[in-house]
């Protein structure tokens, strides 16, 4: 069975995005050697990206430019490359290049993807997605990076959760630009 993940920036006050809905914060401390080259290996997965239509089309008008391509090649590349998975109501079509719009019933698709034959399921950002997967119990694993920053406000990844969730710590690594990759996964 596929592995579901999540793999999201966080502030210190645990919001994912700031009130305004804007996540550039979390890519501050780019000029840190070890953090640029653990974004570079993170992105040469070859399992398929899950999005949310927010996250989606915040990315799909970024990673297909020539400006990403020239101030990040290498995950530029792989994130056009790589399959893509959106779940939406109101997108009609999804042009990012190998990009798969599903719209229906996201708990029974996400299932079937999880016993599909492949490569780990890896969702970025998303929000909405990931509140109402972890409510599913659906998710196999939080990947979390912790950055250095106080927003005060903005929206967190569990807002609609309404159950109590254990989880177990299954790795941790800082980096130099003050940022922290914390992962988890559900107790069994």
């Amino acid at each position: 069975m596929r592995k579901l993940s999540v793999f999201n920036h966080l502030s210190l006050d645990g919001f994912f995005t700031d009130a305004t809905g804007d996540m550039s914060w979390a890519h501050t401390g780019s000029d840190d050697a070890e953090w640029n080259a653990f974004v570079a290996e993170n992105a040469t997965g070859g399992g398929p990206l899950m999005f949310g239509r927010v996250t989606y089309q915040m990315m799909a008008g970024f990673w297909p430019t020539p400006m990403a391509a020239a101030m990040n090649p290498v995950v530029a590349d792989r994130m056009n490359a790589m399959p893509k998975i959106v779940f939406s109501r109101t997108l009609h079509e999804a042009a990012w290049s190998n990009t798969t719009l599903l719209g229906a019933d996201m708990l029974s698709e996400v299932r079937r993807l999880k016993s599909d034959p492949g490569d780990d399921i890896t969702i970025l950002g998303s929000g909405t997605v990931v509140s109402a997967l972890t409510e599913a119990g659906l998710i196999d694993e939080y990947q979390l990076v912790v950055n250095p920053i106080v927003l005060g406000s903005g929206r967190t990844l569990f807002e609609n959760v309404t159950r109590k969730l254990r989880l177990r710590r299954t790795g941790s690594r800082s980096f130099g630009n003050g940022s922290v990759l914390v992962s988890y996964a559900p107790m069994e």
